[in-house]
């Protein structure tokens, strides 16, 4: 698969980037809040959902991707201890919460209670992959999964 570049400018595009980056996981020193660029960013593993089962064969990979968000006014965590820079997280989905229009709240949902959330302007986030793929051992797997490889 090509490398992904996605833009996200309303929730419904976030949506899109959330998806991709279900199961990405990132370490804490890999995450950045720049207050005075009003900017967030992350460099994560994300799990190739698009290429996991391709022409009926498993194909488990992952790619380094970075995530941006711009306008971003604060930034709040919870769960996560920043001084613990080697902790590895496991992000499950990226929301949004409307305030008064366009403003709001993005929220970077990790396993284990992990949580981060940035009050934004407006949307603004952009996704992009930054390699070539490696091969993963396996698929991430939730609780409500059923037992698959």
């Amino acid at each position: 698969m090509a490398d992904l570049k996605l833009l996200a400018l309303d929730a419904d595009d976030l949506s899109v980037i959330s998806a991709h980056l279900q199961d990405a996981v990132v370490k804490v020193g890999d995450l950045a809040y720049l207050p005075r660029e009003k900017r967030f960013a992350a460099l994560l593993n994300r799990f190739d959902w698009a290429d996991a089962v391709k022409d009926g064969r498993q194909n488990f990979a992952r790619r380094r991707a970075a995530l941006r968000f711009e306008r971003v006014l604060a930034a709040q965590l919870s769960g996560i201890d920043l001084k613990n820079t080697g902790k590895v997280l496991n992000l499950l989905a990226v929301g949004f919460e409307a305030r008064e229009a366009p403003e709001g709240d993005v929220t970077l949902v990790f396993a284990d209670n992990g949580a981060i959330r940035l009050r934004v302007e407006c949307i603004e986030a952009e996704m992009q992959d930054l390699g070539p793929a490696w091969q993963a051992k396996s698929k991430p797997q939730h609780p409500d999964d059923p037992a698959k490889p």
